[in-house]
């Protein structure tokens, strides 16, 4: 690993595998090669590997996994899959990627986490949002004490997706048991921006509703219940001291995206995005000593440690997380979001849902 590009097989060619991971990929070409892709028609793979020049073509995922030229597996399969592809791979003895969710329920997580740790493999999930220099600057910020000892934290996500109408093609995701919906997918990206600033929470209490009961899909006008949260409100306290609030709100026509405020005895730091997951830099600010508005703080050169000006700015945090475990590779550190991250996002939104439940029954 430490003298040798990272051979990569590939299951899954949606669009954020041809628009994020393989422009990555190839940008990162020094540390990874993509050797192999798979897909449910032989032909589709072919001509996929066949444009991007990739040696191997499968429709069959096992041999893909077993194929002795892969190192390491990527599944950006839809999420009730991952866990039997990724219980797959490590079975195997390969190094192994998951998009997040790392699966739909928390006991499957903890049993891949034990396997892989047990098999000795290395993995990844796509939690990239911390690796981002903007996230990682804002971090610093905290922790070198910008705005002193930490009061307070809030969050606000407002989104234009998971609305009452959706494309036919998301028709999965709208059943709540297969955890891919906007609390999994807001509260766990954006929420461990938040955490790696100023610590977890140790304790909250939380409120959801689902306001769309029904969905209707785009192309028919087929109408399909809906058990999924739209609204997510989050109260707590933080293991470091200080109060956090969290609010996530799907379905938002006039979204405004992501804001993070940090306050403190000392100053006041705010990072802001008005896309959230889409392609938009974050902006740094803060306010401290006698300052009565929010200066931008430009984020210092020494954190854009990539060449790949060229990807957009939702790309290049994952050109992050793939260089951070490469670089882990070779030097034997833990930089990269893995499989334990996930782990403490699933526990985070099952603390939300089981609060919100609590409430419901007590009023």
């Amino acid at each position: 690993m430490k003298n040798k590009k990272i051979k990569v097989g590939i299951i899954g060619l949606g669009r954020w595998a041809k628009t994020g991971h393989i422009p990555v990929l190839q940008a990162l070409k020094d540390d990874y090669e993509i050797v192999a892709v798979t897909s449910r028609k032989m032909e589709t793979a072919e001509q996929y590997a066949a444009d991007l020049n990739i040696c191997n073509a499968f429709d069959d995922e096992q041999a893909l996994i077993s194929h002795p030229d892969v190192d390491m597996v990527l599944i950006t399969a839809p999420v009730p899959e991952h866990y039997r592809l990724v219980k797959a791979v490590i079975e195997a003895g390969k190094d192994v990627y998951s998009e997040w969710p790392l699966t739909t329920k928390i006991t499957e997580s903890e049993e891949l986490v034990s396997l892989a740790n047990a098999k000795g493999v290395r993995h990844l999930v796509g939690l990239q949002r911390p690796l981002g220099p903007s996230a990682r600057y804002f971090s610093d910020l905290v922790k070198q004490g910008y705005v002193g000892k930490v009061r307070s934290a809030h969050m606000t996500i407002t989104v234009d997706v998971f609305s009452d109408t959706m494309p036919g093609r998301y028709e999965w995701a709208f059943k709540a048991e297969n955890f891919s919906n906007v609390l999994s997918v807001y509260a766990a990206h954006f929420g461990i921006v938040l955490f790696q600033a100023v610590g977890f929470p140790k304790k909250l209490t939380a409120v959801m509703e689902t306001q769309f009961p029904f969905i209707t899909i785009a192309e028919t006008g087929k109408k399909i219940s809906n058990t999924n949260p739209n609204e997510i409100m989050v109260i707590g306290t933080l293991e470091n001291g200080g109060l956090f609030s969290i609010q996530i709100e799907g379905g938002q026509k006039h979204r405004s995206g992501l804001q993070i405020d940090i306050t403190g005895t000392e100053g006041v730091l705010r990072i802001t995005n008005p896309l959230s997951l889409e392609n938009k830099d974050n902006t740094v600010r803060g306010m401290k000593g006698d300052d009565t508005v929010f200066a931008e703080l430009p984020v210092p050169a020494e954190y854009h440690s990539l060449p790949v000006d060229h990807l957009d700015a939702n790309t290049r945090d994952m050109a992050y997380l793939y260089d951070a475990f490469a670089r882990d590779g070779r030097n034997g550190t833990s930089e990269a979001s893995n499989f334990n991250d996930a782990l403490k996002q699933h526990h985070f939104i099952d603390q939300i849902i089981q609060s919100s439940e609590t409430f419901y029954k007590e009023s």
